[in-house]
């Protein structure tokens, strides 16, 4: 067996992040209780802001590091009694890409507390299909669930339909009965594709992402919003009386301009969804979920395969919006 394993690591070479397939050894990794030979990562919105040179967002605190921020793959080494030799394991957040090494990698070495059993359901390579997008699509379901929306109580908007989430969050709130309409800025190309994921009804970004009045006419029993700025904005003013908004992303700004009189007349919720710290119950709980829910026909049709090597140009196409659904990473391929 090679003592060498592959690995995509980013630094910043004259104030310019840079990613490069290199060789590492063990010795190059943290000194972490659980050892994990990975089988698969994936590209997030999160990985691209983290790792292309087109982006200013200082989220790698600690270069240079090996990038990705999910990974899937079987224990090969523990001291920790809760993890054996063999164990199907994932990571999703935690820090890596940030301030530990990630999923970018065929070996990695992982503090016991970050890991997560994959369900005996889903094969490490789907566990990758979901990745950190899809797990925060469930969280955000669990949301809308959690505050009692039942499909009878009216349609749900999902914005950024054509994402990672976005696509998820369809396929799952669809196999629940749940009425979807999906917003994108590519429904003239990817109509088809969402409908077959479930969604009902299709609308243009341009119908959302607009200047919106503090109130408007009741539409939406609750909202998976993936864009933020003027989309959530309006979402907000829209939503019905007791709904929610659950929110998650923020290709179309971190900041949005609303009132309070969604909240104080409506009684509207905004929740917001972090994936990277949630705490693991909650994490357990949305994967057996997904195991449970997710339809993995229409998984298989979100997803695409690529190798390692291809890491730093999908990180600049996920920003520029060119990807659609989700993306594995096969780090031995």
């Amino acid at each position: 067996m090679s003592d060498t394993f592959n690995a995509i690591v980013f630094d910043n070479v004259d104030d310019v992040k840079k990613g490069r397939l290199t060789e590492l050894s063990a010795a190059d990794l943290t000194d972490e209780k659980v050892h994990v030979d990975v089988s698969y990562s994936t590209v997030n919105y999160k990985d691209g802001l983290a790792l292309s040179e087109h982006s200013q967002v200082p989220i790698i605190q600690k270069p240079p590091l090996i990038g990705g921020i999910d990974l899937a793959g079987t224990v090969t080494e523990s001291s920790d009694s809760r993890w054996q030799a063999g164990d199907r394991v994932l990571v999703n957040g935690y820090g890596l890409s940030e301030r530990h090494h990630g999923g970018y990698a065929q070996k990695a070495h992982i503090n016991p507390d970050f890991l997560i059993r994959v369900p005996d359901a889903i094969s490490l390579e789907q566990a990758m299909a979901i990745g950190t997008a899809g797990y925060t699509a469930m969280l955000c379901v669990l949301a809308i669930e959690d505050h009692g929306v039942k499909p009878e109580d009216g349609k749900v908007l999902v914005t950024g339909a054509s994402g990672g989430v976005g696509t998820v969050a369809i396929s799952l709130l669809s196999s629940l009965g749940y009425d979807v309409v999906a917003s994108s800025g590519r429904v003239a190309e990817n109509g088809d594709f969402l409908k077959g994921l479930g969604a009902s009804e299709l609308i243009e970004r341009d119908a959302l992402s607009r200047d919106s009045k503090p109130v408007e006419k009741e539409t939406w029993a609750a909202v998976v919003d993936c864009v933020g700025g003027k989309t959530l904005a309006t979402a907000i003013a829209q939503t019905q009386y007791a709904g929610i908004v659950t929110m998650c992303g923020l290709t179309g700004g971190s900041t949005i301009q609303t009132t309070v009189i969604p909240f104080i007349l409506r009684a509207v919720r905004l929740a917001g969804i972090d994936s990277v710290m949630a705490p693991l119950d909650l994490r357990q709980r949305a994967w057996d979920r997904l195991a449970e829910i997710l339809d993995l026909n229409k998984l298989a049709e979100i997803y695409s395969i690529e190798p390692l090597a291809k890491v730093p140009e999908l990180t600049d196409k996920i920003l520029q919006g060119k990807v659609k659904g989700r993306i594995v990473i096969d780090v031995n391929a």
